[in-house]
């Protein structure tokens, strides 16, 4: 899954990376080391701009916020529960399947977190005992410093109780797209610990390599079968994986540091 990544490069470095036309000063983001659900995301996308004459698709950096909210929705309290769309079956859930055949973007991320649920965790969490040893984050990113580029879907939500005027009379709202975690090791790994994806989590955020980019964005490609030969995995090898400090698990710690790579797991967390 991804329930939490960090985010903290500048609008003017993602508009280059991802050739970028159009974005907004106005809805520049600051750094965000620990991005949770229903925050405020960078997303990159292509669509026609509003009012324009041209009806050509324009690759624009807009903010959207995290989990998705349906356009049939009646209201938006859903959103934060919609955070992560699998990418076995986002073709046919009703949630997901008219942004995935129209409204797809690229969530840009450093990395993302993820937590260790250990053996003697899952035996405790079997065993039914209330009290459990914490978990050891884990912060996963190209091995190469590249970008996170996260495969994503958005959608429009209109709030009726609004006047059409109203700055929040529309929502735009996204949604991660997961896959398996890989299984075989890791581009660097960490000394003690986990050696491949899939021992920290069987499920991992689909990153898009730079080659699927323009299709992915494409909003013309609207054939289910064709979009999901784009959700194949990225080639096995380009990530790495370190343990980061267990502050990260509080939405409320936010900095560098969050990212800043210990020598091993912190005292009384688990692997």
């Amino acid at each position: 899954m991804c329930g939490r990544y960090a985010a903290s490069r500048r609008p003017e470095d993602l508009a280059g990376i991802f050739e970028v036309e159009k974005w907004e000063p106005e809805e520049t983001l600051v750094p965000d080391y620990n991005v949770a659900p229903t925050k405020e995301v960078y997303a990159v996308l292509d669509r026609p701009l509003k009012d324009a004459e041209d009806p050509r698709p324009v690759r624009q950096l807009r903010k959207l916020k995290w989990g998705l909210v349906p356009s049939w929705a009646r209201t938006p309290e859903g959103g934060a529960r919609m955070i992560n769309a699998r990418a076995e079956t986002v073709h046919e859930k009703p949630a997901y399947r008219r942004a995935f055949a129209a409204r797809r973007c690229i969530l840009p991320a450093d990395g993302y977190y993820e937590w260790v649920t250990g053996k003697q965790e899952r035996d405790l969490e079997v065993e039914g005992r209330k009290k459990r040893p914490r978990k050891q984050p884990y912060f996963v990113l190209p091995a190469d410093g590249s970008v996170f580029a996260m495969a994503g879907l958005y959608e429009f939500w209109r709030d009726r109780t609004l006047p059409d005027d109203h700055p929040r009379a529309w929502w735009v709202t996204c949604s991660v797209i997961t896959t398996e975690a890989e299984t075989s090791p890791l581009a660097v790994a960490p000394a003690e610990g986990p050696h491949a994806l899939a021992d920290i989590h069987p499920r991992m955020p689909l990153m898009l390599t730079p080659d699927r980019w323009d299709a992915w964005l494409d909003p013309a490609r609207t054939d289910p079968d064709g979009l999901r030969e784009l959700l194949a995995p990225p080639p096995a090898g380009l990530m790495r994986a370190y343990p980061v400090t267990t502050a990260v698990s509080n939405v409320r710690n936010n900095g560098p540091e969050l990212l800043k790579e210990l020598e091993g797991p912190e005292e009384g967390t688990l692997f």
